[in-house]
């Protein structure tokens, strides 16, 4: 008779396991359509054969739809279990809204640097609500083919770097540097925000610059500017008129020598371009300088507090967290390089040496994006017009630089 008991209550056991196995099935909402193949081909599969019991559907939506699609689906209750996360306020603002669960004491989130950890935080640090998955490092890409026929060293000094566009400009066989104005985002981001931490020396300025102490007028802010008044020479012409697809036209064809760059790149142009492919850092003022990367926090992942499956989605962050995850998709995306402390081996040579780079300089974040540009107007968007201006020379940077600290201090508290 107990044999009969234990034995029914060992079916029973097993029938909840297996009914718990069916309903624990997490959906995941993301902007990556493109990434879709990736997620249901390799990292899918790797999290499922170690966690049989947890089953995941990658639900994508269009990427500049995401942000309405996920606030509608959120607000109906209908949103997944697991949301990708964009850096900073949109985020933070989920979280305040009571959308993204604080998960702070997620152990894995000791795998994670404070820089890391802070596109998703509070402002004080207090709470943390998505796993960092994944930045972008800015730098130069540049065609090695260009370089080996017109002689030229890759640079690591800015007078080293005008130098080399000096050369190709007087050869006359490339445009020395594909990028536009007209799309005017590409000024600012791999313009001003991949030279000046450089000037601002990263983080130190950065944060300077949030807490009030450094100004958009001081010279660490405004030099920057007058740097990119120079590239106007070597864009090419009609680069006012040149969009984003233009310029990375011209690089993968061969036209043009150099690209300032987001390693987002990588993978398209692997696959665009027919000639290898190097990277150089930004250069700095002086041979010897400590050198500064923007490596920008681009991609996490945070819980749905509604969610009915709030343990089975934190085993599912552990593991995004973890180094197998991490090596998944640094090399599946190259380009996208994990946030880990636990360093990954990576295939790809071109994002092997972006990557590299952090190793050998200070890594710091675009300087607008965390807090300074939630008021009007936005110190983010008026950063793409100002370096447009000072790539055209219609203002001075001096100019450039009390306009966007008057708009700053027109809002923000600590500047006032």
């Amino acid at each position: 008779m107990k044999r009969k008991v234990l034995s029914l209550a060992l079916m029973t056991t097993a029938l909840v396991t297996s009914a718990y196995a069916q309903e624990a099935t997490l959906t995941i909402e993301s902007w990556r359509n493109d990434d879709l193949a990736l997620w249901q081909e390799k990292i899918i599969p790797a999290f499922e054969a170690e966690h049989p019991g947890i089953k995941v559907i990658f639900s994508p939506s269009a990427p500049a739809e995401y942000n309405a699609v996920l606030n509608s689906k959120l607000e109906a209750g209908s949103a997944g279990d697991l949301i990708t996360c964009r850096p900073f306020d949109a985020s933070l603002a989920l979280y305040e809204s009571g959308h993204l669960t604080d998960l702070s004491d997620l152990e894995a989130m000791g795998n994670f640097s404070d820089v890391a950890k802070s596109a998703w935080q509070t402002d004080d640090a207090s709470a943390s609500f998505c796993v960092p998955m994944a930045s972008v490092i800015h730098g130069f890409i540049y065609n090695k083919d260009a370089f080996n026929e017109l002689g030229l060293e890759v640079p690591t000094t800015e007078a080293e770097f005008f130098v080399a566009l000096d050369k190709i400009k007087e050869d006359g066989t490339y445009i020395p540097m594909a990028m536009g104005t007209n799309d005017q985002w590409e000024a600012a981001t791999m313009g001003y925000n991949n030279i000046g931490p450089n000037y601002w020396k990263g983080e130190e300025g950065r944060q300077a610059l949030i807490k009030g102490e450094q100004k958009l007028t001081d010279p660490q802010w405004v030099a920057p500017y007058a740097t990119l008044a120079k590239w106007a020479d070597y864009l090419g012409d009609g680069y006012e008129a040149q969009t984003y697809p233009d310029s990375q036209n011209l690089f993968t064809l061969g036209r043009a020598a150099i690209y300032p760059a987001g390693s987002w790149e990588i993978a398209g142009f692997n696959t665009q371009a027919d000639f290898e492919m190097g990277a150089f850092k930004p250069p700095v003022q002086n041979a010897g300088d400590t050198c500064y990367i923007s490596d920008h926090t681009d991609i996490g992942i945070g819980l749905n507090a509604a969610s009915e499956n709030q343990e089975a989605a934190r085993t599912f962050l552990s593991w995004v967290a973890s180094p197998e995850f991490a090596s998944i998709f640094g090399n599946a995306v190259p380009g996208f390089f994990p946030l880990s402390n636990t360093p990954v081996e990576l295939e790809d040579p071109l994002a092997k040496e972006i990557v590299g780079w952090r190793d050998e300089c200070e890594s710091t974040i675009r300087s607008t994006y965390q807090i300074l540009s939630r008021g009007t107007p936005n110190l983010e968007n008026e950063t793409w017009g100002a370096s447009v201006a000072a790539i055209k020379g219609t203002e001075t940077p001096e100019a450039l630089g009390q306009q966007l600290q008057d708009g700053l201090a027109s809002w923000y508290a600590p500047h006032q």
